[in-house]
């Protein structure tokens, strides 16, 4: 058996020259091994025979036809962990109530896959036609309807019926959560909860049958390097946001260009405080860290080139920015445009 390299000894650009399948991870002695027992155990207590094979792939999904969850192989190791943030400025599930929770969600999908709920008119009179158009990157949410569920970020119930399904699912399943007394003031969120209560039960010692299938994007097959793999990724999201307005920028730099650069830069001072502004946006807005960032190294481009300066104090100009930014990424969640607010 050929042994494990040490990723710890390696520096990114050795790292990413390496093929994912020759990185020798797996979840077998790592930290998702718990993870994975805790989810058998919840579907169990709950009176389910379904036991999800979970395995490592390129990211977090169930395989349509499977019971069975694809993790994203670089929660396996830690070295793997700190590349994917640095390379896409978070990593979804790095912690373990965020990967119970993906866990829970992607459950949900088995559930469907196992007994093929979403197929019967019931289900599509509750959560609506799974055949929908699915764009789960691009979905319009409602922050305030009480119609689905709250589990993941940015309101995923509302991405297309079967996440909502999932999601759904999810809650009913988490141990921790009363979610008869939770929603019992939203009554379409909890009419979706009830019915899966009732085909949990249904189902709960019916066997089932699905054909083996090769389980898809195994980290053990992908003979693609790390480099190839996170070129992929960053150039799907490198599209996310567009410029932004001139105006808006000088109006929250309008520093006369008199003032000394290496003092009252808008670029330098945007550089500076990159780290800050992102995780702030990220946190209020709740959408991801990667295309944040993209937006605001737009936001430092056109400041260099404008060659704008500071005419408020530092902190002033902090939450301006941070303000500016949280409200572009919002009108754009909410209504997929960006609208001049300043």
């Amino acid at each position: 058996m050929k042994t494990p390299p040490d990723l710890n000894s390696l520096q990114d650009e050795d790292l990413l020259q390496m093929r994912i399948c020759d990185l020798g991870v797996r979840i077998h002695g790592s930290w998702l091994e718990e993870r994975v027992r805790l989810l058998h155990s919840e579907l169990a207590q709950k009176g389910l025979i379904i036991q999800p094979q979970v395995y490592l792939g390129d990211e977090w999904f169930s395989p349509e036809g499977m019971v069975a969850i694809a993790i994203p192989f670089y929660l396996a190791h830690p070295r793997l962990m700190a590349l994917e943030k640095k390379m896409m400025f978070e990593a979804e599930g790095s912690t373990p109530e965020w990967c119970q929770k993906l866990l829970r969600h992607e459950a949900g999908h088995c559930f469907d896959h196992a007994y093929r709920v979403s197929k019967t008119r019931k289900w599509r009179q509750i959560f609506g036609s799974p055949d929908q158009e699915y764009a789960p990157e691009t979905y319009r949410p409602k922050p305030y309807s009480r119609s689905f569920v709250k589990h993941l970020d940015n309101w995923y119930a509302q991405a297309h019926p079967d996440e909502d399904f999932a999601e759904t699912f999810a809650v009913w399943l988490a141990p921790h959560i009363d979610w008869k007394t939770e929603y019992s003031k939203w009554p379409v969120a909890l009419e979706k909860l009830s019915y899966i209560d009732e085909q949990a039960r249904l189902n709960a010692n019916k066997p089932f049958f699905l054909p083996g299938k090769n389980l898809p994007f195994s980290a053990a097959r992908m003979k693609t390097t790390l480099e190839r793999y996170y070129a992929r990724r960053r150039r799907e999201h490198a599209d996310e946001y567009p410029d932004f307005y001139d105006g808006d920028l000088r109006r929250i730099f309008n520093g006369g260009i008199e003032l000394p650069k290496r003092e009252t830069g808008a670029a330098g001072f945007m550089r500076r405080n990159h780290k800050l502004i992102v995780e702030s946006v990220s946190h209020w807005t709740g959408e991801r860290k990667y295309p944040v960032q993209k937006l605001v190294r737009k936001l430092e481009e056109r400041c260099d080139t404008l060659d704008l300066r500071l005419g408020s104090d530092a902190a002033h100009t902090s939450l301006d920015v941070a303000a500016y930014l949280a409200t572009l990424v919002t009108n754009y969640l909410h209504t997929g445009k960006f609208k001049r607010t300043v």
